[in-house]
């Protein structure tokens, strides 16, 4: 058995929608990345960021570690830099929930958080890296984010589904969970519609943004998806509350934005397989607004 938490990692059920989903030629399926051992997706990319940067000697358990995040990715990191004992220091908008910053802290990282959105915490983690001998993993221009999902998430997608999926959905943040996912089902089958999801103008999202030209992540290759649509923040709300009283998923905001636009992809076809992924667990949020 000799299973190791890290082992735990990936390989996240593929369950398929019994009520939201309402036409019968169109099969949705959700990927509940919420039972990685993180709670979330970005398990995948901070296991490969960590492990490939020690394998390449970037980094070893006397390096100053950072990483500006909006939540997700700092818990992710803060277990794995937890496993291999490591130091590090996790930058969030001052606006991050409770159960995010205590999650972090629970695995022994530092907390700090910063007026300015995810682009201040950003900025201070570049400055950190610049003058004070830091090391970033940087994952908005990190090549093992993007990689993770392609060894990893596309190649469950493609088995699950036998191989039949006709439709990936992903929220877009750092944008690694659908360059990655892209790039391997593409590789099988160009014909796969890839959607990734943004906010609308002015909706603020957990998870999800539309990055001023500046701080677009590096990774981010436009090719890679057919469509972007968009979603507001209300309508993500409802959804992500709908997820819970009728699918029995509970997750957090992001989903919530995906599944909506997973829903309008399949009113449009006349059949298809549809995979929309679920990026972490709803009870990271009970603090927030989202579930009252």
């Amino acid at each position: 058995m000799n299973k190791t938490i890290i082992d735990r990692i990936g390989n996240t059920p593929l369950v398929k929608s019994l009520a939201l989903n309402v036409n019968p030629n169109v099969s949705l399926y959700f990927k509940l990345e919420g039972n990685n051992p993180g709670g979330s997706v970005k398990d995948r990319a901070a296991y490969n960021m960590i492990r490939n940067a020690l394998d390449r000697g970037e980094i070893t358990q006397d390096s100053k570690l950072i990483e500006a995040t909006s939540g997700n990715t700092g818990i992710a990191l803060a277990m794995i830099a937890s496993i291999y004992n490591l130091n590090i220091e996790l930058v969030m908008p001052e606006t991050a929930t409770k159960e995010r910053v205590q999650t972090m802290k629970a695995y022994g990282a530092k907390v700090t958080l910063h007026p300015e959105g995810i682009e201040g915490a950003r900025d201070y983690a570049i400055n950190k890296v610049e003058n004070e001998g830091y090391y970033s993993f940087n994952q908005f221009s990190n090549e093992d984010n993007w990689k993770a999902h392609y060894k990893t998430t596309g190649p469950e997608i493609w088995e699950d589904t036998n191989g039949k999926v006709t439709h990936f959905i992903s929220s877009m943040g750092t944008t690694g969970t659908i360059m990655g996912t892209s790039t391997f089902l593409k590789e099988k089958n160009n014909a796969i519609q890839i959607i990734g999801v943004q906010p609308t103008d002015n909706s603020k999202i957990p998870g999800i943004r539309k990055w001023p030209q500046e701080y677009l992540p590096a990774i981010f290759n436009p090719s890679k998806v057919d469509r972007i649509l968009e979603v507001s923040r209300e309508e993500a709300i409802q959804m992500s509350r709908r997820l819970a009283r009728e699918e029995g998923i509970l997750a957090g905001m992001s989903s919530g934005g995906a599944t909506t636009v997973a829903l309008r992809i399949a009113q449009e076809l006349s059949e298809g397989i549809i995979v929309s992924i679920i990026c972490d667990r709803g009870d990271r949020y009970l603090s927030s607004e989202l579930f009252e």
